[in-house]
């Protein structure tokens, strides 16, 4: 016998010539038996190191958090590492000017928040979406919509409907054990019928309206603020506000976040739907930099720099809890409703009236038969006859409720309201509210604002006139210190702007429809550039336009004399204007 060498890493016997031997069987049995139990073992091994490198890489993951940046990014750091929304939430809620004070005040804050004051935020994609990832979106929690299924299980909750299903049952039993399965259900059913017909009907309709009434609500909520981006003013939908953005502000604007003042002048605001006080508050950059949202802009203007938005604010979380569900009668319905329960209480107290009356009657004998005979012997009426007897009494009040209440009412009204919001909705008049539908046929005189109604809201100035003499709108007409004055005027005395990203492209003006008009003049006609007079001089006072005093005054002063002469613009009403002027 020889040994031969395989590539299995065991040495096999083998033998050189003849047949094995048992001796030979028996030691190859032995040697498979040892290398099964090797490979076991190894494989064994194998596995468990395996699971232990898993366990340890699952581990690894559970506790380090790794950030990857693109190759090609700006920069290597962090934005917003070291602000607090916490804090941030906290120090405008709270009015503390201690906390603002500790965090470096207003201009730190911007600087934490990559907010340039003059410039505002990046107009980036990607940094704007960075933002609300971080900070959250200017949107609040609203309930859930109420199903189809809610607005059917409401119409079943009337008054009238839940009578009408009574007495559908009971009609529907008494009418089977008297007449039977075939021709007992009539009366029943057909009040089953008419009961859901009023159910499917009424339901369809308000589920149609209250997803009317949503779609109203989100654009009514959905209103255009002014804010700076990259150096430019821009108009963008109140849910697009991020934290850091700087909102402009004006008289009529709602604050939408919360915020701290950055600039401006007699900026007052009207705090009544958050503290219920009904006296404005002065916004400055000294005793009171907290802005809130949800209130109003009473008087002057400014700017401010947003550090809370959505659910971070105190008005997010009371419009949150705020169920606007749409629950409303109409005048019509309410009476109608009023008219049918009236019906139905009388119906009802006649249909017990009589129940009492006809068994009285019955169990005294007082009633007979067709032959003359009484219906109802005491100890010798059967009692299956006496109750078929008891039955039709019992269906003869019924019979009374069911004809006295109006059961076709609710349904006719439910159509009637559904088909003229339909025909509005055809004239692209879309009803925010059911009753107004009722109401504008009452209505013989409609007083509405043109303005942004009937009218496009733009301004032209259409005549220049310095003093008695009308003036044509080509500038070399008027006199270089007029045009210079003019120049000063327009470009200190106007809250609106004008950005022009190059010489070719037309300017892009922002502001009031008036002042907007001012600047349009001012620019294309006159050819004047606004930037020099801001560059130059430096407002000491500002009086903010309002609608009691129907104008706007600046006073003014050039920045190189510190002492030197100061000058004073108004603009306003004609009648104000001019009653300022010793002569004109």
């Amino acid at each position: 016998m020889s040994l031969r060498h395989r590539n299995t890493g065991y040495l096999e016997p083998a033998m050189s010539d003849g047949e094995d031997t048992p001796i030979v069987k028996c030691q190859h049995r032995r040697w498979r038996s040892v290398f099964a139990a090797i490979y076991s073992a190894r494989i064994f091994v194998s596995l468990y190191k395996k699971i232990i490198n898993k366990k340890q890489i699952l581990r690894s993951l559970s506790y380090i958090a790794l950030d990857v940046h693109d190759s090609d990014s700006c920069d290597d750091r962090l934005p917003f590492l070291g602000v607090d929304q916490k804090t941030l939430t906290e120090v405008v809620r709270e009015k503390s000017l201690e906390t603002l004070s500790k965090l470096g005040g207003v201009k730190q804050i911007a600087a934490s928040l990559e907010t340039d004051k003059k410039d505002g935020i990046s107009a980036n994609e990607a940094d704007l979406a960075h933002r609300v990832d971080v900070f959250g979106a200017n949107r609040y929690q609203k309930p859930p919509k109420k199903s189809f299924f809610s607005f059917v299980y409401e119409a079943f909750k009337d008054t009238t409907i839940i009578i009408l299903l009574v007495c559908a049952v009971l009609s529907l039993g008494f009418g089977i054990k008297q007449h039977g399965i075939t021709d007992g259900g009539y009366d029943g059913g057909s009040i089953v019928i008419a009961v859901f017909l009023v159910v499917a009907v009424s339901a369809v309709s308000n589920f149609k309206q209250n997803r009317q009434f949503e779609k109203l609500s989100k654009e009514s909520s959905d209103i255009k603020v002014e804010v700076v981006r990259d150096g430019r003013r821009q108009f963008i939908s109140v849910f697009e506000v991020v934290v850091g953005d700087v909102v402009c502000l004006k008289i009529g604007d709602q604050i939408p976040a919360d915020g701290l003042f950055l600039d401006g002048h007699s900026l007052k605001v009207d705090e009544s739907s958050m503290t219920g006080e009904s006296d404005h508050v002065e916004i400055n950059g000294s005793n009171n930099p907290f802005v809130l949202s949800g209130t109003k802009v009473t008087n002057g203007f400014g700017s401010m720099l947003v550090t809370s938005v959505g659910m971070n604010t105190a008005w997010g979380e009371m419009m949150s809890s705020i169920n606007r569900e749409l629950d409303e009668e109409t005048p019509l319905q309410a009476r109608l409703n009023k008219l049918t329960s009236a019906i139905g209480k009388i119906g009802l107290a006649v249909a017990v009236l009589v129940l009492a009356v006809l068994l009285i009657r019955y169990f005294t004998g007082n009633t007979k038969d067709d032959q003359g005979n009484k219906e109802y012997i005491r100890g010798k009426t059967k009692f299956d006859s006496m109750m078929n007897s008891v039955v039709e009494i019992i269906s003869a009040a019924i019979t009374i409720v069911v004809v006295a209440i109006p059961e076709g009412l609710p349904l006719a009204v439910t159509l009637t309201l559904a088909y003229s919001m339909k025909q509005m909705m055809a004239e692209h008049a879309m009803v925010r509210k059911l009753s107004a539908c009722e109401t504008m046929g009452s209505a013989t005189t409609i007083c509405t604002d043109k303005t942004g109604t009937l009218t496009l809201n733009e301004m032209k100035v259409m005549e220049f006139w310095l003093g008695k003499e009308l003036m044509g709108s080509i500038s070399s007409e008027i006199a270089p210190n007029v045009h210079k004055l003019l120049q000063q005027a327009v470009a200190l005395n106007t809250t609106g702007t004008v950005y022009k990203p190059n010489s070719r492209s037309l300017p892009e003006i922002s502001g009031s429809p008036t002042e907007k008009a001012i600047l349009s003049w001012a620019v294309s006609d006159l050819g004047m550039n606004l930037d020099d007079p801001k560059q130059n001089y430096e407002l000491i006072q500002v009086e903010a336009f309002n609608s009691e005093k129907k104008r706007s005054g600046v006073l003014i002063r050039r920045k190189s004399e510190s002492g030197g002469a100061t000058q004073v613009h108004w603009k306003g009403a004609a009648e104000m204007i001019l009653a300022m002027c010793s002569q004109y």
